[in-house]
C-alpha cells in the first residue's frame, strides 16, 4: 500500500511538476488480478482498484491492516464506496453476493468482514474503483444500479460544459457516515468541469478520470484559486484534492470521472466558490 501524507498550501507553491505528480497523482489504480491501494492521510481516505480477471480476489491482500490500521480487518472501523467502470463482476461481502455491472455502486458499512470480487466474463472483466472512509457506526448495505442514482444535468454547449452528474452513494440515496460517491459524465462537444471553481472547506475530493481517448489528455487544475497549478492526467487515473485546493478540469476530448468525498459535510451545494474572473 502506497502511503501519502499531508500537504499545505504554502508549500504546494514551491513544488516542481514533478513533486505535484509524486505528491497528488495516482498514476495506476488498476492491474488485471491484482487489488492496488493508496492510503493518503488527508481525511485518512484510501483509494483503491481491483481488477478481477481469471482469480477471486480479496479486499485485504493488498493491506497489511494489522500495521497500517491496527485492526484485524479492513473494515473494522471504516466504511466503503465502489463504482464499476468495467465489465460484468461481482462483489461478494460476508456471504452476501452483488452483481454490480458498469457504472453501478455498492456501499459497504463498517464491520464487513469478508469481501471478494470476481468477473463475470474475463474476456470483459471488471474494474472496481473503491474508496473507503474511517467510520463511526454501521449502516446497511446497498446497492445502487446506475438508473437508481440521482441525475443531474448541468452545464451549456455554449459553455463547453454540458454534463451530467450521477450521485450514487449520496445523502438523498442512503446513509454513509461520511464517504460520498457518484460519477460525473461529459457531452461530446464538452470539455470543462467544475466551473466556477470552487474549495471544500469541510471536505477533500479524490478524483479518477476514464472514457478519455486515446491520445487525448484532461488537464486537472489544482492549487488556490491565485496559485493555480495542473496536473496533465491520462486514462484511469485519479489525484488527490485537499479541502485548500481548487479541482476543475479541461479535456481535448470529453471524458467522464468519479468523485469521492470524504470529511465533515456531506451536502452537495456545501461550496466556497471563486470567481472565474478571479482566478490566476
Amino acid at each position: 500500500m502506497d502511503i501519502r501524507y499531508s500537504a499545505n498550501q504554502r508549500d504546494f507553491k514551491h513544488y516542481t511538476t514533478d513533486e505535484i505528480r509524486r505528491e497528488f497523482l495516482i498514476e495506476r489504480i488498476f492491474f488485471p488480478d491484482d487489488v492496488t491501494a493508496v492510503y493518503s492521510h488527508i481525511d485518512r481516505i484510501v483509494v483503491l482498484g481491483a481488477m478481477p480477471v481469471q482469480k477471486e480476489l480479496k479486499l485485504d491482500q493488498a493491506i497489511d491492516c494489522r500495521k497500517s490500521f491496527g485492526v484485524s480487518y479492513f473494515l473494522e472501523r471504516r466504511e466503503l464506496g465502489l463504482i464499476n467502470i468495467g465489465g460484468e463482476g461481482t462483489v461478494t461481502a460476508n456471504g452476501t453476493a452483488y452483481p454490480t455491472g458498469r457504472l453501478s455502486g455498492l456501499y459497504l458499512p463498517m464491520g464487513t468482514r469478508s469481501v471478494t470480487f470476481k468477473a463475470s466474463d474475463p474476456a470483459d472483466p471488471p474494474k472496481f474503483y473503491l474508496c473507503s472512509t474511517p467510520a463511526h457506526r454501521a449502516f446497511p448495505a446497498k446497492e445502487i444500479p446506475f438508473e437508481k442514482a440521482i441525475h443531474r444535468r448541468l452545464g451549456t454547449d455554449e459553455t463547453s460544459n454540458k454534463r451530467t452528474i450521477h450521485q450514487l452513494i449520496h445523502p438523498d440515496v442512503l446513509e454513509t457516515c461520511q464517504l460520498s460517491m457518484g460519477c460525473t459524465i461529459l457531452e461530446p462537444g464538452s470539455v470543462w468541469n467544475t466551473m466556477p471553481v470552487h474549495t471544500h472547506e469541510r471536505r477533500m475530493e479524490v478524483y479518477l478520470y476514464f472514457n478519455i481517448p486515446k491520445d487525448n489528455v484532461v488537464f486537472h487544475l489544482m492549487g488556490e484559486g491565485r496559485e493555480t497549478r495542473h496536473i496533465v492526467m491520462h486514462n484511469e487515473q485519479a489525484v488527490i484534492s485537499p479541502s485548500w485546493s481548487i479541482h476543475a478540469g479541461c479535456g481535448t476530448s470529453n471524458y467522464a470521472f468519479i468523485w469521492a468525498m470524504a470529511g465533515e459535510n456531506r451536502a452537495f451545494d456545501d461550496m466556497d466558490e471563486i470567481p472565474t474572473a478571479d482566478l490566476r
